[in-house]
């Protein structure tokens, strides 16, 4: 896959691609208004562009682990709202989350590969 992508790089990536692969990130922040469109929405462009190129389905794999990954901090830390410390974790969890979109959005715009930080690798 590595491979593929770099080879795709080499022949520079159309505006296109480019504009698929960033949606692949920024679709997630439905989330903010739709339960579970964090998810939902990564996965319907991801299932849908995938096979168009090697770039978009990185970045679609991608948006979707952090999403994922994020769902289960989220939960975990509205578990921990019982006990105090978990409003804070709440708060932090998604300042966090929107900071690390942003990021990953320009870079797929630019054309570049970007890996979240703490994400569980559920697709690879």
């Amino acid at each position: 896959m590595e491979a593929n992508i770099e080879e795709q790089k080499g022949m520079e990536l159309s505006q296109d691609i480019r504009l698929w692969a960033m949606l692949c990130h920024l679709i997630a922040l439905a989330g903010f208004v739709i339960p579970f469109g964090n998810i939902i929405g990564p996965l319907v462009v991801w299932m849908i562009k995938r096979e168009e190129s090697p770039f978009i389905d990185y970045h679609g794999k991608e948006a979707l682990n952090f999403q994922i990954s994020m769902s289960i901090y989220i939960i975990a830390a509205a578990i921990l709202v019982l006990i105090a410390i978990g409003i804070l974790l709440l708060v932090a969890l998604g300042i966090f989350g929107l900071i690390m979109i942003v990021i990953a959005s320009m870079k797929a715009n630019s054309g570049e590969k970007y890996r979240y930080p703490l994400t569980i690798r559920f697709f690879n």
